[in-house]
């Protein structure tokens, strides 16, 4: 694994490939999580922010994507032509902080949901940190064979599993709930906009990762439309299953809800295996793209020393991260990637019109060295979209934080750095 340009004779995934890795990155017990928080919302509402905030959040995390896929390069090196070579490496140290979270938050889901189906055995099956460790190394053999042959089948085996659980998941439940009259929506202070943000930032968090695999596209392969229905699809699907389970039960932690309900009509076999699969497929890219933006700063040290060490992090960090963070940790990633991701795609597809030098990725004073290798005005309009979004977060604004942090960022960059890019071009 490395992060040079792929040429074009060894791309050789197809738009299946990307269907399948991204729908089996979307069948995960956070995002069913997730779903549950937007019940304040009511189911009507909610399955509105689910669905809007899907269409955005995806659209900009393809179009991420479509930057790798034309040129071959990997996610932080895309980040280059807009905030300069060195100063990628600032969005690769954020990349790095909020991958090893996401690992390590997937595996405390994972190794609790593994302790509450593994408690009636006692001993090392009802320990979360027996489940934490087992799928920690789980997820790090699969990360280290990523987009081999071999993993590319089992990815496909798996997923297809993982769906077919999923679809049992989906019927006990439907089941279970549907003659239960669901809790009366109560009062609440969260505005649609707000909720509309919780739902973009899970696919904005895969925004600094997308082209870490889709540079690896055949040409004429369609990437972004297979990532983009592969994610959309399920991914809303998780949300709206939590969303249902937290309506009808008023449970904080849905995702555990429907997993005791499958123990409980003696389904526990398919559970564990949804726990253990789904943990993997959904967090093995955590790790791979964290080793992707290790190695746009420093390349050292080999890929898969970096891969050890940040699955070995990771699992340390899941005995200790404090999970009832976790909603607040959804909107800091948004926080961090819109306004950065926003630069990059107005930098890409607005000014450049999709034109890139791959050869100056790591010039020293060419194109995309700015000031030393680093775009400072990038950073300046990068800083107006963080507090932006911020501010509009603390005011629980009705325009929510995404779209006004979006607008800031990509049209001051427009405006500010329009004219140096194109005279370097």
């Amino acid at each position: 694994m490395d992060i040079r340009p792929v040429a074009s004779e060894d791309r050789t995934l197809g738009g299946a490939d990307y269907f399948v890795l991204w729908a089996g990155v979307a069948i995960s017990l956070a995002e069913i999580w997730a779903g549950g928080f937007l019940a304040p919302l009511g189911f009507g509402l909610a399955m509105a922010a689910i669905i809007l905030g899907h269409v955005i959040g995806n659209t900009l995390m393809a179009l991420s994507g479509v930057i790798g896929s034309d040129h071959g390069i990997s996610a932080m090196v895309s980040v280059r032509p807009a905030f300069g070579i060195k100063g990628s490496n600032f969005a690769a140290v954020l990349n790095v902080v909020q991958l090893v979270c996401w690992a390590s938050i997937m595996l405390i889901i994972g190794g609790r949901a593994g302790a509450i189906l593994g408690a009636p055995f006692g001993g090392l099956w009802a320990s979360s940190r027996f489940w934490i460790l087992c799928i920690g190394a789980a997820t790090l053999a699969w990360a280290l064979h990523t987009g081999s042959p071999v993993w590319r089948k089992l990815q496909h085996v798996t997923v297809a599993g993982l769906v077919a659980v999923i679809g049992i998941l989906t019927w006990q439940t439907v089941k279970t709930f549907a003659a239960a009259a669901p809790t009366p929506d109560a009062p609440t202070s969260m505005p649609f906009m707000v909720g509309l943000d919780l739902v973009i930032a899970m696919p904005i968090s895969w925004m600094p990762l997308v082209s870490d695999y889709s540079r690896f596209s055949r040409p004429g392969a369609r990437a972004f439309g297979a990532t983009w229905w592969g994610y959309f699809l399920v991914s809303s699907w998780m949300f709206a299953l939590g969303l249902m389970a937290t309506l009808v039960t008023g449970t904080t932690e849905p995702h555990i809800q429907m997993l005791t309900l499958l123990g409980t009509a003696g389904l526990a076999l398919p559970a564990l295996l949804l726990i253990v699969f789904s943990t993997v497929t959904s967090d093995f890219p955590d790790l791979y793209s964290a080793t992707c933006s290790m190695l746009n700063i420093s390349e050292r040290v080999s890929a898969r020393t970096f891969l050890w060490g940040t699955g070995v992090v990771s699992i340390v960090v899941a005995m200790v991260f404090p999970m009832e963070r976790y909603e607040s940790f959804l909107y800091f990633v948004g926080a961090m990637f819109v306004p950065l991701f926003a630069i990059v795609l107005t930098d890409y597809f607005l000014i450049r019109r999709r034109a890139l030098s791959v050869v100056a990725m790591d010039e020293a004073n060419g194109p995309y060295w700015y000031d030393n290798g680093i775009h400072r005005l990038a950073l300046v309009c990068w800083a107006a979209g963080f507090a932006t979004y911020k501010l509009f977060e603390s005011q629980a604004s009705w325009a929510g934080s995404t779209l006004p942090s979006v607008a800031v960022s990509g049209l001051l960059y427009y405006a500010l750095a329009s004219k140096r890019v194109r005279d370097a071009l």
